[in-house]
């Protein structure tokens, strides 16, 4: 099984769960969850029973005591977790609508996950070789951009697999938008990525088949297109194909797509050499299948962390031609089924 390394930022969601009268005013009401996208991811795959490691900061309060803590519940490995001394932990308060679809308030200025440091990223955490898997909010200002950016090369180096889930936060950046420009080196840069159909559209600005055709041409070996309950699509070099979504009612979709990266994520990392599962396209319709399931069972629930599935949870929708047999692996599972 490969490790994953999951970068960039934990913190703390206040998720709005009701609201109640005092007086002439009404209160909202908060309830403390863990999250953040790559912390969300590492929490996925290691309740589906992967490897899974978090590198990034959180502060030196309760707050990040409290994410150190929930991730260690949930069996990530944090030796590569740091607390910063001063700077404080990022909150965001998440709002729902009737449909479950969330809305962000960031309490992000100068917090300890932006301020994480090039000399903070180990060759270690690329050793023995693994996936490395990142979000686009560790771009959002020059220094952790940097830090991103460093981190993603010595993965290279180190002939990590590359994911990306883009994630994008426009109210994270200063000017209110995402950098295009930005984002999409990082894209061109990544073996797996994973959009919603508004980020495509966004960073494709209007032309998406062509965009497209240029992440295949840069690399990139896997590009998943997820919609909301609609079909999810991908691209490799030998084409294009569609997977139907789950349908579900959809309570709170903080950690949907976390859960659907996190999944895929875990999948690949069955493979001894998890690169040679993506020039399958019949292996990647059966892994994309089963992590949309497992992004549709976390968002029927309340929360980020509790609500992605252990494995049990899911296990009926992973595809019984791809159980392994006691004492028997996936990936050798897979081989037999699937030329890789």
């Amino acid at each position: 099984m490969k490790p994953v390394v999951c970068f960039g930022e934990a913190l703390i969601d206040f998720l709005n769960t009701n609201e109640q009268d005092d007086g002439p005013l009404s209160l909202k009401n908060y309830r403390q969850y863990p999250g953040g996208a790559p912390a969300n991811a590492a929490v996925a795959i290691a309740k589906l029973g992967g490897k899974a490691y978090f590198a990034g900061q959180v502060g030196a309060d309760n707050f990040g005591d409290f994410l150190n803590n929930a991730l260690n519940t949930y069996n990530v490995d944090t030796r590569f977790l740091a607390q910063h001394k001063t700077a404080k932990t990022a909150l965001a308060f998440v709002m729902l609508d009737s449909d479950g679809d969330r809305s962000f308030a960031f309490h992000r200025h100068q917090t300890a996950d932006v301020l994480f440091n090039v000399e903070q990223v180990e060759d270690s955490w690329f050793e023995p070789q693994v996936i490395f898997h990142f979000c686009s909010n560790t771009l959002t200002d020059n220094h952790i951009a940097n830090t991103t950016d460093f981190a993603v090369q010595k993965a290279k180096h180190h002939q990590a697999l590359i994911s990306f889930d883009v994630n994008l936060r426009h109210n994270l950046w200063p000017q209110g938008q995402a950098d295009i420009e930005l984002v999409n080196q990082f894209v061109f840069n990544a073996d797996v990525i994973k959009f919603s159909r508004d980020e495509l559209e966004y960073l494709a600005q209007g032309n998406v088949t062509s965009y497209v055709a240029k992440c295949i041409e840069k690399g990139v070996s896997l590009l998943v297109i997820t919609d909301g309950e609609n079909d999810i699509e991908y691209f490799t070099v030998q084409g294009k194909q569609l997977i139907s979504a789950p349908k579900v009612q959809a309570i709170d979709t903080t950690a949907g797509g976390d859960a659907f990266s996190g999944a895929l994520l875990f999948a690949l990392s069955q493979f001894p050499q998890a690169k040679l599962a993506l020039n399958s396209m019949p292996v990647l319709a059966e892994l994309i299948r089963f992590a949309a399931h497992c992004g549709a069972y976390t968002v029927s629930k309340l929360g980020a962390f509790p609500a992605l599935p252990h494995f049990n949870d899911v296990q009926r929708r992973w595809p019984t031609e791809l159980i392994p047999k006691k004492n028997t692996d996936l990936a050798s599972e897979l081989s037999n089924k699937f030329t890789v």
